[in-house]
């Protein structure tokens, strides 16, 4: 019993000696927050509130503590004061904008990747789209405010050409994205679709960080570690390509390569064009990726070589046109991305592009050659999960030269050196999981045409209900000409358009609806006044025009089993008066009506995905000499259903089947004229098909993985 007093004694004192901390927790709303968790830290003392919001307990802590406060979807709070002041207090939690639930700025923009809130497409959609044959270019033209030019193959956005979109790897430049070619040939990407984890492209209204392009940005993130050592293999009716990744402790290496012919392809399947040596071409790829620390440095290299030579037909010309191509061009990517602090983010890198072309095109011999990199850092301060700054500075350099000579033309000499300097800043503030804007400045300053541009970027959005939003977008985009033009003259402008945009959005479980309406207003575009832009031409920045329409998306992988479809929809109103026209008018590459039907159904016992596409466009402009006016009449629509389908051999083995325009529709992508007209006075004409109305493909891919969890299964 002696024993004993003392020990009770004891707990009497701290019984005594205990403060009672207290108070109420509440939303910004005033709402009580039930069951959250209060303590103070490092100690076990601490209570949940009831549902009233109310929390009371004991501590024997004494002097300057911290408590904090936290629950699920909101941000932690955390006081640091003297125990003998935390008594009544009034606790007040902000919104966690982290959570899924919070408002995407998302005007103008298509994620896809495991790091984004909304997915348009999953990176793997390039590859099992039956239209796409295995190009991300190929699978972006499926989604809303693409245009359907078959002919070129690359991508026009919102009434502009292709030039006018940009493709950016890990945030740096790529100059040359496309395989060259020749009329009627459509290109294609010149990189594999495996080697990219995000997609994020951009119709409009695109951040401040990127520049140089009038209508919109495509952003491609190379893929971090793998997880596993693998080796691809691929065998296909164009040819066949080689894959393999060496995966260390702290760092990876892959590499692919590809080999891609098609005489024997042509050798079966005739087309309209006289092939002397149908397209061949040989192309590698390296990614290196070490982890330094906190952050990931990677590097990236691709090298192809590409040749052709045909014959076409002409209507001006009996033996048709002769045109012969050698291609080689080499990319280098470094680019490296970390923490510099707990508030600090580094995004830095450079990209370098050597690109050079042999052109023979009847008479004429022309050589290409471009040198071109971009240098950049960015820095990202993260004041608190409501406001954060990116900053950074940026520079580009072209250096381009070209030999012409022909029968009646000496070597002559042409190029220019374009160099520009940027820096930019942007502000992500949300002011609630509801309320969120992006507000961001440009300043970039061109050596060739001494001038210096300021854009304004903005962008804000609201969240309307738990699965929808709305959000606009305003910015001004400048972008300096192509070389087609800077070759022959200097002394123009930047090119300027302003983007103007309205976006409804609605992302339920396995369900997405956009609906976007937009305005663009051009000015400062090139002019000439000759046939075509050559050194003779007269040159001037008095170009207008503007673009209008509605995008319309909806994907659904929820309400009918194994299927997964989605259907895009776009309206365009565009007119320009640029280049040689003469008047304003809807350009020719330009629909003003595009629709995408994309599906795909898992078929469980036959171990096979199968998979559709069809393509619809109405007609495109082009002036009939033979009638008064200017791109006066309008080709019949397009139409295109392709059809794919992928059996599972095993796991790790996949036969692949698909043929573009299976009904075979006979479409026109224009018509040329003759330069002059007949005894009667009238232009004969002859319609531009594409070289083949169909196209087959075969192919046979192999997944040989370390741990054999890696298969063609995830490209389903």
């Amino acid at each position: 019993m002696k024993k004993l007093l003392p020990l009770f004694v004891y707990f009497v004192t701290l019984q005594l000696s205990a403060q009672v901390i207290s108070g109420t927790v509440t939303d910004s709303k005033n709402n009580p927050i039930a069951e959250a968790n209060v303590y103070l830290e490092g100690t076990y003392d601490g209570a949940t509130t009831n549902e009233q919001g109310v929390f009371s307990f004991k501590t024997t802590e004494t002097g300057s503590q911290t408590l904090v406060v936290s629950y699920l979807s909101y941000e932690t709070f955390m006081m640091l004061g003297d125990i003998s002041f935390m008594k009544d207090l009034n606790i007040v939690l902000k919104d966690d904008i982290n959570t899924l639930d919070t408002v995407v700025l998302s005007a103008g923009t298509f994620s896809a990747g495991d790091n984004s809130k909304v997915n348009a497409l999953k990176p793997l959609d390039v590859v099992t789209t039956a239209s796409a044959l295995g190009d991300f270019v190929g699978a972006l033209q499926t989604l809303p405010g693409t245009t359907t030019v078959a002919e070129d193959g690359r991508l026009f956005v919102r009434g502009g050409d292709a030039e006018e979109t940009q493709i950016f790897i890990d945030g740096i430049r790529v100059f040359t994205p496309y395989s060259p070619t020749t009329n009627n040939v459509p290109t294609r990407g010149r990189y594999s679709p495996f080697l990219f984890d995000g997609i994020t492209f951009s119709t409009g209204g695109y951040s401040a960080e990127f520049g140089q392009a009038l209508s919109s940005v495509l952003l491609l993130n190379t893929t971090g570690i793998p997880d596993q050592e693998k080796t691809d293999i691929g065998i296909m009716t164009v040819g066949g390509v080689l894959g393999n990744t060496q995966k260390w402790k702290t760092n990876s290496l892959s590499v692919n390569a590809s080999y891609i012919n098609l005489a024997p392809y042509n050798s079966i399947f005739k087309d309209r064009n006289d092939w002397d040596k149908p397209f061949e071409g040989i192309s590698g790829e390296a990614v290196f990726r070490q982890e330094l620390g906190s952050g990931m440095l990677k590097l990236y290299s691709a090298f192809d070589t590409s040749s052709f030579e045909l014959t076409q037909e002409d209507i001006n010309s009996a033996d048709g046109v002769h045109f012969k191509l050698n291609n080689k061009n080499f990319y280098f990517n470094g680019s490296y991305e970390g923490h510099l602090s707990d508030n600090w983010k580094l995004q830095t890198g450079l990209s370098y592009t050597k690109a050079k072309n042999k052109i023979s095109f009847d008479d004429a011999d022309i050589d290409d050659d471009e040198n071109s990199y971009h240098a950049k850092l960015k820095l990202k301060h993260r004041f608190n999960n409501y406001f954060k700054l990116n900053v950074g500075a940026e520079y580009f350099s072209t250096h381009f030269t070209e030999d012409y000579q022909d029968v009646f033309t000496p070597s002559v000499d042409y190029g220019y050196t374009n160099n520009i300097s940027a820096a930019f800043t942007e502000a992500d503030i949300f002011f609630s999981k509801k309320l969120a804007l992006k507000a961001g400045l440009r300043l970039e300053y061109s050596e060739l045409f001494k001038e210096l541009t300021l854009s304004p970027r903005l962008s804000m959005a609201y969240k309307t209900s738990e699965k929808s939003q709305i959000s606009l977008a305003y910015g001004d985009f400048y972008q300096n000409p192509n070389s087609n033009i800077l070759k022959f003259e200097q002394d123009l402008e930047a090119q300027h358009t302003t983007h103007y945009i309205l976006n409804y959005q609605y992302n339920g479980k396995g369900q997405l609806f956009r609906a976007e309406a937009y305005y663009k207003d051009y000015d400062q575009l090139v002019k000439y006044d000759s046939d075509f832009a050559s050194f003779d031409s007269n040159y001037n920045s008095q170009g207008y025009g503007f673009a209008k329409g509605i995008d319309l998306f909806w994907r659904d992988s929820r309400n009918i089993k194994n299927v997964d479809y989605w259907v895009s929809y776009s309206f365009l109103d565009s007119e320009r008066n640029y280049n040689n026209f003469p008047n304003s008018a809807q350009p020719n590459f330009a629909n003003a009506h595009n629709l995408s039907v994309v599906g795909k159904y898992w078929i469980n016992d036959w171990k096979s995905q199968v998979g559709m596409s069809y393509s619809f466009a109405s007609g495109r402009t082009y002036t009939d000499p033979n009638k008064s006016g200017f791109l006066n009449q309008k080709t019949k629509a397009y139409n295109s259903l392709s059809l794919n389908w992928a059996y599972l051999l095993t796991p790790q083995k996949i036969l692949y089947f698909s043929v573009n325009n299976v009904l075979g529709f006979k479409n026109i992508n224009g018509y040329q004229f003759a330069n002059t007209p007949d005894v009667n006075g009238n232009f004969a004409s002859r319609s531009l098909r594409p070289a083949a109305d169909q196209f087959f493909f075969v192919g046979f891919f192999w997944t040989i993985s370390e741990k054999g969890t890696d298969n063609q299964l995830d490209n389903l």
